[in-house]
């Protein structure tokens, strides 16, 4: 089989598409055919070397998070799939590995794919709504009545927060680029602001909830905008962030950690309806690098961009 993978930490000329073999699942691992892998920030991130202290030094490491696809095998302990369940998901940061033919994944990182749910689409769904869920329900435990606001409400982990603020009953504001407002307006958001041109730290109205899914608010912004007992969602989180965090409660950096709960919940909201991403374009998987590429270098699309399999 084939799969992106690189043989040393690094820029985009590291990234080579070769073969490979998969090994056996393990203790609750779960091996699955990939149909469709999304393109996700992380995935750069960690080629870059940037997680290198969990992701480790052995080489050659694959490439990719998010995927759908069919459970072709199952390791010791795995309970809820078998082979042939349709499935989406992440892989572990330490293992990666979508973009490719087959994958190894926690039974804990994948649910079950809805039959009214595309495996393209299924397949953006894991890394945003994960990292959604785990600010608005982990940190926030947001509610009917809440009123939250969203920096950055129309990339994929914003638009993932829209969708689970409202899925909870909460009201949501945000903030976008000019030509973006009009879908934000479609999702529910209001009021909708220009980010290019409003000054958020001068915002009058206070939230419960305050998610900086853009990574470009300052701490001292996103907790003037809050109310008494509100909470700061900070998705760039450093060192001294979490140490000031472990002196201010309002201030929550937050790191994707994937859970059975919350994949189970996103599938059931994608079920109903209630929770999609939309695809902006599917390459096959000889084009993935350039497409890997022209995004890590600041392309700018309008929603996710897919590597189909075959």
């Amino acid at each position: 089989m084939k799969r992106i993978q690189y043989h040393r930490y690094g820029g985009p000329e590291t990234m080579q598409l070769e073969d490979f073999a998969l090994r056996a699942p393990g203790k609750g691992e779960v091996a699955v055919k990939v149909a469709f892998a999304a393109i996700n920030p992380i995935d750069w991130k960690v080629r870059n070397g940037h997680l290198k202290m969990v992701t480790g030094k052995t080489f050659p490491r694959a490439f990719g998070s998010d995927f759908s696809g069919t459970v072709i095998a199952v390791g010791p302990g795995v309970t809820r799939f078998k082979a042939g369940d349709a499935v989406f998901g992440s892989a572990r940061i330490k293992d990666s590995g979508a973009i490719g033919e087959a994958v190894i994944a926690p039974e804990t990182f994948i649910a079950k794919k809805p039959a009214v749910v595309s495996f393209e689409e299924a397949a953006c769904l894991g890394t945003p709504g994960v990292t959604a869920w785990n600010g608005l329900v982990d940190k926030v435990e947001v509610k009917a009545g809440d009123h939250v606001f969203i920096n950055g409400c129309t990339g994929a982990v914003g638009e993932s927060a829209v969708q689970i603020a409202r899925l909870f009953g909460a009201s949501v504001s945000g903030a976008t680029s000019t030509e973006q407002m009009q879908r934000a307006e479609q999702m529910g958001v209001h009021p909708v602001l220009d980010y290019r041109t409003t000054n958020l730290s001068k915002i009058k109205e206070r939230f419960d909830a305050v998610y900086d899914t853009a990574g470009t608010m300052t701490v001292a912004t996103g907790l003037g905008l809050l109310r008494k007992d509100g909470v700061f969602l900070d998705l760039n989180p450093s060192l001294g962030k979490f140490i000031r965090a472990l002196f201010n409660r309002q201030l929550k950096p937050i790191v994707c950690t994937a859970r059975a709960d919350i994949l189970d919940g996103l599938a059931e909201a994608a079920g109903e309806g209630r929770f999609r991403l939309p695809i902006a374009e599917v390459v096959p998987l000889t084009e993935a690098i350039p497409q890997v590429i022209a995004l890590e270098r600041g392309r700018k699309i309008s929603g996710k961009a897919v590597v189909a399999m075959q």
